[in-house]
């Protein structure tokens, strides 16, 4: 079965890439998408970064910081 070609209970999603109306079922492999060429896009975003979530820094982000020192700081460097 052609994921573009849908049984009449079947769902139809718009595939996050191009768009294109396509089957959200176990017949279409590319689910959510309506080919491999657009999931392969998709994971190649997803593997170089192009999809970033803004967040606040964690104060367990700078671990690494010695909090005894006050010299010591994001900004500092070693001596």
């Amino acid at each position: 079965m052609d994921s573009t070609q849908a049984p009449a209970s079947s769902r139809r999603v718009r595939c996050p890439h191009c768009g294109a109306f396509t089957v959200y079922s176990t017949s279409n492999p590319w689910r959510p998408f309506c080919s491999e060429r657009c999931k392969s896009i998709d994971f190649g975003a997803w593997a170089s970064e192009s999809y970033r979530v803004q967040a606040k820094p964690e104060p367990t982000d700078f671990d690494d910081i010695d909090t005894t020192d006050p010299s010591a700081g994001p900004g500092s460097k070693p001596h």
